[in-house]
Order: structure tokens, then sequence, then C-alpha cells
């Protein structure tokens, strides 16, 4: 078991630094085009009515530093046989090798594969978010730097992956049924705000999965109401739903049970 849980916490190490040289590359710094300008634009700022205006993306600088920290934080000696962590290191090395293989997927123009890549790495932001849930933090650190990451990166890719479907639709011409770009734009919106409040539901109104989305949402606001692709609908649908979330965080939250003091739980156990 000793050899196991040293041969986890090098894998995760090792993926994180994958996952950090992918970041570098799709952000076009290495000397390729960045992912904004990867497949044609179809993920530019303007490519789709959900797509979030351009300084969105720097959430991701937070992100790739907190997966570091947690790559970090989960192999010092004191980690290696913590449960939660047994637990949720090899979901989050497939998190980060998805998030690798989505980037290649954008940068190769193959951008059909980015979809179900996407797709599968939210599936398994959930689980990781769930395993978070079933476990408390050791310590405060512990609960900023493994909780708040991936609710940071659940939070992000919620809506990463309604505007990817919405781009890889439009890339190949879907004609949306019939209905214009604004009600689409409003109906995505509200998709995301939705899962947005049933995360803040199901986890006691956890802050950084709210922080996330809701600011993914708020750019989309900006983008649709001060960029090139301007959609008032669409733009106050997602200021609405950013404080829709909020509400329903901070009501989560306040009626959340907490967790009883130490001593309280040993005497509760003895009787």
């Amino acid at each position: 078991m000793k050899q196991n849980d040293r041969l986890r916490q090098i894998i995760v190490l090792a993926s994180a630094t994958i996952a950090l040289i992918g970041g570098f590359i799709g952000s076009g710094a290495a000397g390729g085009k960045p992912i904004a300008e990867a497949s044609g634009g179809a993920l530019s700022a303007d490519a789709t009515p959900v797509a979030p205006d351009g300084p969105a993306f720097a959430i991701w600088s937070v992100i790739y530093a907190g997966l570091i920290a947690y790559a970090i934080w989960q192999a010092l000696p004191a980690q290696k046989t913590a449960e939660r962590h047994r637990r949720l290191g090899y979901p989050i090395v497939l998190s980060l090798l998805l998030n690798a293989a989505w980037i290649l997927s954008v940068q190769f123009d193959v951008l059909w594969a980015s979809v179900p890549v996407i797709v599968l790495l939210l599936i398994v932001l959930i689980g990781a978010f769930r395993i978070t849930l079933a476990s408390r933090p050791r310590n405060l650190i512990d609960g900023i730097v493994t909780d708040g990451t991936v609710g940071l990166y659940l939070g992000w890719v919620t809506i990463a992956t309604v505007a990817n479907i919405a781009a890889v639709l439009a890339a190949v011409g879907f004609d949306g049924f019939g209905l214009s770009p604004d009600t689409w734009g409003v109906i995505l919106i509200i998709v995301a705000g939705l899962i947005g409040m049933g995360l803040a539901l199901y986890s006691g109104g956890r802050l950084a999965p709210s922080a996330s989305l809701s600011w993914g949402i708020a750019w989309v606001a900006v983008g649709r109401l001060l960029g090139d692709l301007q959609s008032t609908p669409t733009g106050i649908t997602a200021i609405v739903v950013v404080v829709a979330i909020w509400v329903v965080t901070i009501v989560a939250r306040v009626r959340a049970p907490r967790p009883l003091p130490e001593r309280t739980r040993s005497s509760a156990s003895v009787r």
C-alpha cells in the first residue's frame, strides 16, 4: 500500500506538470495559436452568444496555480495515506490528462473531438467534487488547496462545456431549429445557471464552483453587451443568472448544517 500511495503521488505531480505545459502551449506562448484563434476561431470571444469575453480566461492562471499547489500538497508525507487524497488522486490525474487532450483536439483542428473530451472532463470533475464533499478537509490549507481548486475547476468547466458545445454546433452549421441566436443564448445561459444553482444546493453553498461559474457567465454578459457580437437578451439574462447563483449559494450556505465541534462529537458518540 505504501508503494501504491507513493506512486499515486508521483503520477499526480507528473500529470500536473503535463497540464501546465499543455496550458502554456494552449496560450500560444510557445509559438502556436492561442485557443481563441485555433480551429478557425470557433472558440473566440465572439464566436457564439454564450462565448465568454477574452479576459474571462485569465481564471485558468488561478486554476493551474491551484492544481500545482494541490499536486505538491498531496505529495507531502502527511498526505501520503490520507483517504481523501487516495480517492481524489486518480480522478485529478484523469482530469488533467483530459484537459491536455482537449487543448490538443482544438490545436490540431479536430474540433468535434473537443465535445466528448470536455463532457467527460465535466463528469470526472463532478465525481471529484463529490469526493471533497464526502470527506472533510484536514485543515484550512487542505480546504483551500484541495476543495477550492476542485470547485473552481468544476465551475469553470461547466460554463466552458456549454460554450464548447455551442461553438461546435455553430461550426458545423447548426441552424438552431429555427430559433434565433438570441433565444439560444438565453436558453444556454439559463441551463448553465441551473447547473450552478444545483451545485450550490447539493454542496451546501460551496463558494468556489459558484465563483468560477458566475465569473464565466459575467464575462458572457460583458461580451454580449459590449463586445463585437452583441445580444442584449443574452447579456441581461447572464446578469440575472449570476445574481441568482449567488442568492442560491448564500441561502444554501446559511441553511447548511454545521459540523459539531470535536468535543461535542466525541460526547455524542459516547452517548
